[in-house]
């Protein structure tokens, strides 16, 4: 059937980002260029291209492609930047990403999750990554400031650790709020300090840590 065929199925899923508002056209070629089907189980395989979150294991999920489309599209991303991401996940954000920047630093706090999309994107290729496992919220200050920072876990309160590390002149990206609902939240950092608005409703797992809940 048509929807185990990826190539149909991926040209389905960007026709659906653009018609629901997506429209930087580099976030969607690299979408084009990154298999979903390959960072989700097996058992999962029919539903990869869907519009929806899928589970992954570890008590994790893949977000829906809406909202990471939506999510890279704020960060405004160009050549030549280095993006810290907390949460690797699957990895498919991660793989997203390091198309556009000079460095992709990710932090993914399951070990066992981190090492396994570790293999999966130096299999794929993607030399610019720099993996950590560790508490997320606390950011990586060793190779901050960041000219973006991502964060795909849902935190309480805006983590001023995580702020300390953007450069001025970057943003981030950081949905905050209670445990079952959140805003997606964009920090702008200037001279003269910071700017927020809120791009979505959402919903993600918690961000654990330090900076974050509770485990």
């Amino acid at each position: 059937m048509e929807y185990l065929n990826p190539a149909i199925a991926l040209r389905r899923l960007i026709k659906k980002l653009r018609e629901k508002g997506i429209s930087d056209e580099r976030v969607l070629d690299a979408f084009g260029k990154v298999p979903r089907h390959l960072f989700v189980d097996g058992g999962m395989y029919a539903q990869a291209y869907d519009d929806n979150a899928l589970p992954i294991g570890f008590g994790q999920t893949i977000s829906q492609p809406y909202i990471v489309a939506l999510m890279t599209e704020l960060l405004k991303l160009e050549k030549d930047e280095k993006i810290l991401e907390i949460g690797t996940g699957s990895g498919f954000q991660t793989a997203l990403l390091a198309q556009f920047s000079r460095r992709v630093y990710t932090i993914e706090r399951d070990h066992e999750l981190g090492e396994v999309s570790r293999k999966r994107l130096n299999e794929m290729g993607y030399a610019n990554v720099a993996f950590k496992i560790g508490d997320g919220s606390l950011g990586w200050p060793q190779h901050s400031p960041f000219h973006k920072i991502i964060v795909t876990a849902a935190a309480p309160v805006l983590p001023q650790t995580l702020l300390d590390q953007l450069a001025v002149g970057g943003r981030m990206v950081i949905p905050t709020g209670e445990q079952h609902h959140q805003d997606l939240m964009l920090y702008e950092k200037t001279d003269h300090g910071v700017e927020q608005s809120c791009a979505a409703q959402v919903v993600f797992v918690p961000l654990i840590g330090q900076q974050g809940w509770q485990a």
